[in-house]
């Protein structure tokens, strides 16, 4: 790190420091522990570095107004919402949620274990199942209640569960409330997972052991070979669980993500995903090739057992959604999102800048330098750009990166505009960097 003093109005202390640092505190006050973290986010909040916290004025459309936690709005192309079809406005989808609160009101009154259900959330469970060609799916509140319930509900203390290193939170979350026996392997190594599947079972021939990954990762727009993974299950007497919570729906001919695109469907033991990228509602869900686990997870996964149901309006939501997704329609918006996908990928790189892993709809733009990252970050609302800021710990030290969330409604102007103020930007902050470096420099000299 550079020493910077103060940068356009910007303190160094904002360029500083990550979450990480607060993540354990001490001290017998367990509320004013909480006052250094929000010291250190106030100093980048009001330096225009506090990214976060936003909150739209009109809901995530292509593009939008977005007014920051300080209130100060920005309008620009919306590249900062997770609905990669752009089915949460879509006519048919409202009218369905609609519909749902007219029949049966607004809420579900009750957890899936007692009478939270109703006749169109148990034929949703049904759609899903078949979907995926799996034959039975049970619903969670959302697909973090889903992801850290699959894991807390079916996994013991004395079992053991084999994780890639970059799962998403809710499954870290759910790995460590079950057992302390978690073991990382290398992101998308198979042979570094045969290798930890493999030193378990010298120790522990007869533990149970959940293998867990993710068919798209979010971070680097990258998947694993599932129809290896699985094999490792099989021969090591283990049992797979695949995150589909951003390639379901929006990816591949039929919208079946990563495990249809490679020939898997039916084939996993367990596949657990969120509603909330394509299918314009929270929720997610759990699919499994048996009766007897779906009924156990129903009871004994605290995340499904003791939250309430989806309300109608949600289930309603999801359902249109999964028609249309289903549907030749779908298709087309498949065909529409990979379009801008491209488009946006090439533009990146044609300006210079580069993204991790392969097409989605995620392109997560590099940026490296953590400083660099968050003077990028100022500059965007001033150039009309809303997109994430991803830095350390979710993605490693020196590893930033903005994450440009593609959807199908976005315009060809829309996908140039973005590739336009993302290089802008970055320049912008870089050459704020620089000459707030060379006076520092100066200063010190003087």
């Amino acid at each position: 790190m550079k020493n910077y003093m103060t940068i356009d109005g910007v303190p160094a202390a904002a360029l500083e420091g990550s979450m990480r640092d607060f993540r354990v505190l001490e001290g017998v006050d367990l509320l004013a522990r909480c006052n250094a973290f929000h010291e250190w986010q106030d100093t980048r909040r009001h330096s225009g570095t506090w990214p976060f916290s936003r909150a739209t004025e009109t809901g995530p459309a292509a593009s939008c107004a977005v007014r920051d936690d300080r209130g100060n709005l920005c309008t620009g192309v919306n590249f900062a919402s997770q609905d990669y079809l752009s089915l949460s406005s879509h006519p048919a989808v409202l009218e369905a949620a609609k519909a749902a609160i007219d029949e049966f009101g607004v809420h579900s009154a009750g957890s899936p274990a007692l009478v939270g259900n109703t006749s169109i959330s148990v034929a949703l469970e049904d759609r899903l199942a078949r979907f995926l060609k799996m034959k039975e799916a049970v619903l969670f509140p959302t697909g973090w209640a889903a992801g850290f319930g699959v894991i807390k509900g079916l996994v013991r203390s004395h079992d053991y569960i084999v994780m890639d290193a970059l799962a998403h939170a809710c499954l870290q979350v759910g790995a460590q409330a079950a057992t302390r026996n978690v073991v990382l392997f290398r992101h998308l190594d198979v042979e570094h997972c045969r290798t930890r599947l493999q030193d378990i079972r010298k120790r522990d021939p007869k533990a149970g052991i959940m293998i867990v990954t993710e068919g798209l990762f979010s971070m680097d727009s990258d998947t694993p070979d599932l129809g290896a993974m699985q094999a490792l299950a099989h021969e090591f007497g283990a049992v797979l669980m695949v995150d589909v919570a951003h390639d379901l729906g929006c990816l591949g001919e039929d919208g079946t993500g990563h495990i249809g695109i490679q020939d898997m469907l039916g084939k996993v033991d367990l596949v657990m995903g969120s509603f909330s990228k394509t299918f314009g509602s929270n929720g997610g869900f759990v699919a499994t090739n048996s009766r007897a686990v779906k009924e156990y997870l129903r009871f004994y996964s605290p995340s499904c057992t003791f939250s309430n149901a989806l309300s109608p309006a949600q289930v309603a939501t999801i359902t249109k959604a999964l028609d249309i997704v289903e549907s030749s329609e779908g298709a087309v918006l498949r065909g529409r999102l990979m379009h801008n996908i491209l488009a946006l990928r090439a533009g990146i790189r044609e300006r210079g800048m580069d993204c991790y892993g392969d097409p989605s709809a995620i392109v997560a733009v590099k940026t490296g330098d953590e400083a660099l990252a968050r003077m990028t970050a100022r500059a965007l609302p001033e150039l009309g750009l809303i997109s994430n800021l991803v830095e350390f710990p979710a993605v490693g030290k020196g590893l930033a990166r903005f994450r440009l969330q593609v959807m199908a409604g976005h315009t060809d102007a829309e996908i140039t505009a973005a590739a336009d103020r993302m290089k802008a930007a970055m320049q912008l902050g870089q050459a704020r960097l620089d000459a707030g470096y060379d006076q520092t420099e100066t200063r010190l000299a003087g």
